[in-house]
């Protein structure tokens, strides 16, 4: 079995008589891609929000790389490698698609800041820039701006300022969210290149993309987690079906069907 890169136990979060996380546990091996899935209003952003230290968890303990990261500030568990995209992009408009990048390879080596100079003219954030935004497709894009640009390239950059953290660990949260069909290819072939290098958390609605590119599956449903398994075991599960999808035993068809 691979070494655990992140443990979650008993992870416990309510906000008044909402309970969004109920004793969540959960571990994830160094390489693995595992995907969180669940119905909206599941849980699954405010589990990720306490994985990254923005929300604070009511009980239970978060271990990563084997420490104790439970009540860390956001910027340390950063720096230790868990880097985080969002549902809704971050990116900064003004900027070109290179100088958001290089700015997410500036902030990994805080020792390069100059305040009397700006980031664009550092050359050595650049070169490791342009090389990610070749990875990525849009090597051809990198002096556009930002908010010039489309959606799709939103988030790529986006996926390019994650991996310039040089991160042990990727939190993807909807990556696939607002993208078109084709912009949804593009980013599926993304993921399916960095998948194996990284260890990811994929919280996705896409069922296509998750049952494509998942080693494992979680299944939360008002907070709990009701199924953990292979990509078939889930699929194939009638405990999954009925939570998740609310249908009744007689409804049950083959393997589990691509909710939108």
């Amino acid at each position: 079995m691979s070494e655990c890169l992140l443990e979650i136990e008993g992870l416990y979060k309510s906000f008044g008589a909402l309970v969004a996380t109920d004793n969540v546990s959960l571990t994830i091996p160094i390489g693995e891609t595992h995907a969180l899935i669940g119905p909206n209003g599941a849980g699954k952003t405010t589990l990720l929000g306490q994985l990254t230290g923005e929300l604070a968890p009511d009980a239970g303990a978060i271990r990563f790389a084997g420490r104790d990261i439970t009540y860390l500030a956001t910027a340390e568990r950063a720096r230790l490698g868990l880097a985080r995209s969002f549902q809704i992009t971050s990116i900064f408009p003004s900027f070109t698609a290179e100088g958001n990048v290089a700015l997410a390879v500036q902030a990994r080596q805080p020792h390069s800041f100059r305040f009397w100079r700006p980031a664009k003219h550092i050359a050595r954030l650049h070169e490791p820039a342009r090389n990610l935004l070749a990875q990525l497709g849009l090597a051809p894009f990198g002096d556009h701006v930002a908010g010039r640009m489309s959606h799709g390239q939103h988030r790529q950059i986006e996926l390019g300022m994650a991996l310039a953290t040089r991160p042990k660990m990727l939190l993807l949260d909807e990556p696939m969210a607002g993208l078109g069909i084709e912009e949804s290819r593009e980013m599926s072939a993304l993921l399916a290149s960095v998948k194996g290098h990284y260890t990811i958390l994929l919280i996705e609605h896409d069922m296509d993309v998750v049952f494509a590119l998942a080693d494992r599956i979680s299944v939360l449903v008002a907070g709990r987690i009701v199924a953990s398994g292979s990509p078939e075991e889930i699929r194939n599960s009638r405990d999954v079906r009925v939570a998740y999808l609310g249908e009744e035993d007689d409804k049950l068809g083959g393997g589990l069907d691509a909710p939108r």
